[in-house]
This record gives C-alpha cells, sequence and structure tokens, in this order.
C-alpha cells in the first residue's frame, strides 16, 4: 500500500508517470520490433524455399530413357546431408491427377524416407505451401509446385525444418528483450536523476524557507532558478510588508502606552500631592493609577511579543544579554551583597526573537530570584531537542508545589512581603506561550526555587 503521503508527492508524480511511459515505451517496442523480425524471417524462410524450388526446376530434366534426373545437383550441401533439416523430393504424377504414382527423385537428406503431401492440385506454376511432419517428426514448412515435362506430369517439393525459422527467431527476442530491459533501466535511472536534480531548487527553496522560519535569516536568499525566482521575490515582499506592518503596530501600541501614561502620571502626581497625603479618595485614586500603569506595562509587553513572535529573522544572542542582566541585577541589590553565578554556555547559543522581550522574561527571572534568594542565584542555558532552555536557581525558602500554579497566574504573589505587582511570572509565561515555549516552577538543588524557562532557538 502506498501512503497518503507518498502519493501526494511531486517527485512520486513525476517518477511514476515518468517510469509508466517508459514500461509501457518498452513493451510496445519489444513486441512491435519481434512481430517486424518474425515476418522478416518467414518471409526469407518462404522465399530461400522458392529459391531451391527454382533451382529444383530448372534442373529437372528426362534422360535418354525418359526417365526424370536432375542435370546437375543442387546447391546447398545440406541437401546431401542426412536428416539435415532440408529435403527435396520428386513425385511423378498419373496425368492431371494429383495424387503421385511414387516418388521417383529425392534428396539424399531424406535418407530411406518420404515427404507425405497433402493431396492438392496446384496449377502450373503456382507454388503451394503447407506445413507436414517429416522426418523425426519435425513439422516442415514446405512449397511444392506442378510442372509439365514432354508430357509427364510432376510435383516438386521442397521443406524445410522450421526450426531453421523458429530458433533465430526465440535468440533474437531473447537478445532483444535483454537490450530493451538495459535500455529500460538507463531511461528510469535517467528520469530518477532528472526528477532529483529538478527537484533540487525546490529543496533549496524549502531549506531557505525554514531559514527564515528558525530567525537565521530575515529574507530567503540563494541562486534559484528563473521558474522560482518570482516565487522567492513575491515572497520576500510579503516578508518586508509582514515585517513593515508588524512594526507599525508595535509603534501604534507605544503610542497609544504613552498616551495613556500621561495622563495616568497627572493623576498619580496629583494624588500623592502633600495636601491630599491624608484623603481616602487621593489613596484611592493613587492605587487604581498604579494599578492601570501596570496593565498598561503589561498589555504592551504582550503586544510587543505577539508582533516579534510572528516576525522571521527575529534573533538575539543570549550571552550578552544574560551579562548584561548580571551586571544590573548585581547594583540594584547590592545592599544584600548576593552572589549571582552565570554557568558556561555556548557562545552561539540564540534566542529567536527580540533583545527586548528576552531581556523581559529573563530579568523578571533573575529579579525574583535576587528577592527570595539568601545569598545566592545560578543561572545556566543549553540547547536541547533544538529549543532553548534557561534555568534560574535561589537558595531561598522556594515555592510549595500546591502553589506553584497559582503564582503563574496575574497579579497573584507568593509572598506579601516581598515587594512586586505579582504580574513579573505571569508576564513571563505568557511571553514565553507567545514564542512558542512555556515557563515552569521546580526545586532548586540550592534548596530554594527554579525557574525553567524554554524558548525557540535559532538554529
Amino acid at each position: 500500500m502506498i501512503s497518503a503521503n507518498l502519493r501526494d508527492s511531486l517527485r512520486f508524480r513525476l517518477l511514476l508517470g515518468t517510469l509508466l511511459w517508459i514500461l509501457a515505451s518498452i513493451l510496445v517496442s519489444g513486441w512491435g520490433l519481434t512481430k517486424l523480425f518474425e515476418q522478416h524471417v518467414t518471409m526469407q524462410f518462404h522465399a530461400e524455399l522458392k529459391t531451391h524450388l527454382d533451382q529444383l526446376t530448372a534442373q529437372l530434366a528426362l534422360d535418354d530413357k525418359g526417365q526424370p534426373a536432375l542435370t546437375m545437383p543442387l546447391s546447398d550441401p545440406r541437401l546431401n546431408k542426412p536428416l539435415s533439416g532440408l529435403y527435396w523430393q520428386i513425385d511423378r504424377l498419373a496425368g492431371t491427377d494429383v495424387k503421385p504414382e511414387t516418388a521417383v527423385l529425392r534428396s539424399r537428406s531424406l535418407w530411406d524416407q518420404l515427404l507425405q503431401v497433402p493431396s492438392d492440385a496446384p496449377a502450373t506454376g503456382e507454388i503451394h505451401h503447407h506445413r507436414v511432419t517429416g522426418p523425426d517428426n519435425a513439422m516442415l514448412g514446405m512449397a511444392e509446385r506442378r510442372v509439365t515435362l514432354d508430357g509427364l506430369y510432376f510435383r516438386l517439393i521442397v521443406a524445410a525444418d522450421e526450426r531453421l525459422l523458429l530458433e533465430p527467431v526465440a535468440h533474437f527476442r531473447g537478445q532483444l528483450w535483454l537490450a530493451l530491459g538495459v535500455l529500460g533501466a538507463g531511461l528510469a535511472l535517467a528520469a530518477l536523476v532528472q526528477v532529483f536534480v529538478g527537484l533540487a531548487p525546490l529543496r533549496q527553496l524549502h531549506a531557505s524557507l525554514a531559514r527564515v522560519r528558525s530567525g537565521a535569516r530575515q529574507r530567503m536568499e540563494g541562486g534559484f532558478p528563473t521558474e522560482i525566482s518570482p516565487l522567492v521575490n513575491e515572497f520576500n515582499s510579503v516578508l518586508a510588508q509582514n515585517a513593515e506592518v508588524i512594526e507599525r503596530a508595535r509603534t501604534q501600541a507605544g503610542n497609544l502606552a504613552h498616551a495613556l501614561k500621561t495622563p495616568l502620571s497627572v493623576l498619580a502626581n496629583a494624588a500623592n500631592a502633600p495636601e491630599k497625603r491624608n484623603d481616602e479618595l487621593a489613596r484611592l485614586v493613587a492605587t487604581q493609577v498604579e494599578t492601570a500603569r501596570k496593565q498598561v506595562d503589561y498589555h504592551l509587553a504582550r503586544a510587543q511579543a505577539a508582533a516579534t513572535a510572528r516576525l522571521p529573522g527575529a534573533g538575539t544572542p543570549l550571552a550578552p544579554v544574560v551579562e548584561g542582566l548580571v551586571r544590573t541585577m548585581l547594583r540594584i541589590h547590592a545592599e544584600r551583597h548576593l552572589e549571582i553565578v552565570v554557568r558556561p554556555m555556548t557562545p552561539l547559543l540564540t534566542f529567536r526573537g527580540e533583545a527586548h522581550d528576552l531581556q523581559e522574561m529573563l530579568g523578571n527571572l533573575i529579579d525574583n530570584a535576587c528577592k527570595w534568594a539568601v545569598s545566592k542565584v545560578e543561572v545556566q542555558a543549553r540547547a536541547e531537542h533544538e529549543q532553548l532552555v534557561l534555568s534560574v536557581d535561589d537558595d531561598g525558602k522556594g515555592i510549595a508545589a500546591d502553589q506553584r500554579d497559582a503564582v503563574l497566574r496575574r497579579g497573584v504573589r507568593a509572598d506579601q512581603q516581598v515587594p512586586g505587582s505579582g504580574l513579573g511570572l505571569a508576564i513571563v509565561d505568557d511571553l514565553a506561550h507567545m514564542y512558542g515555549g512555556h515557563l515552569a516552577l521546580a526545586d532548586s538543588p540550592l534548596g530554594g526555587l527554579r525557574t525553567i524557562l524554554t524558548l525557540p532557538v535559532t538554529k
């Protein structure tokens, strides 16, 4: 059974069509050539019988006693070799009656046997052909002619073993099918090479598109045939247009966020004025303004990540981002004298996305680890199953297993004593899902919490 994927393959269709056509051509050619050769050999066989019959007719004469005789022997030496497969015989007829009186002459090749010929009455000079049984029960092809000599009637017969006809045909058929088989194999191999060579640009197109998808390239590049180049150019135009639309959307989202932040800042400043510090309404306004500002930041980050995750060709080296974040966190948490260790990582590790989003996600994780850690934070990264796996460990008190799902929800904080909005891990989890990754929490070997961030990696 042929699988659906194979049936839908362009390569399979081209090969199947070509091979079927080659097979049909080989079969028809073999049958036609065999028939032509059989016809040619049959004509030669009967032409040879006619030649011997004409020679026998020319040499027949009556001797001094009025008996039939040959003026000279026939030229083919097989006629003198017993049971050679080529024979002649002369029968004397009683008047116009086809029934012979006796076989008056015969070739030495017949030895002591006679040819049993069907009774017929060919007109003088005409040639009749028959198939008769000859010596050793061999099938013979026979030609006969009736002649008149000085008022006497004779039937002249020449016969040859049909193996002289069939054996060349069988040999030719075997050699022909062997040659056609070699020719067919050569044509099939040529078709296979042609299909693979002809479809090579499609494999190149697929590889180029895969590089764009993986983030290694921002557009399709390579030398393509003239038939495929228009498709590549159109696709690159679509990529450029898509990037422009995404950039415009991100700009508009940023403008909207800034437009909202200005009135929110005005409200916050008014609510936090010294004369309003004891005003219940002012405190309520300040609280709600701060919540609105965090929500704006949260949804702006989501919008930016959603746009970037769908932008082909984006890629960010990991090591510089990690080093920059570690330096920043050491300054922010300088009073706690934390040790932030970065495990050795491959310099070529590259996140398939923008640096801003990587900084947002990894920065939240390292910041949370620094807030909960007692003295030490570890950061490590590796490539695993075509994904980028980052883990951040701390030696704090950790989070109970039954609370880990809850802290990934927006606005939930594991520790009310630690400053924060409860949006950090939720933002990281949402951004990771935008890129097709995910965030997981586990126990750390240091005794605290391990956050494991899985993201797409540039190949």
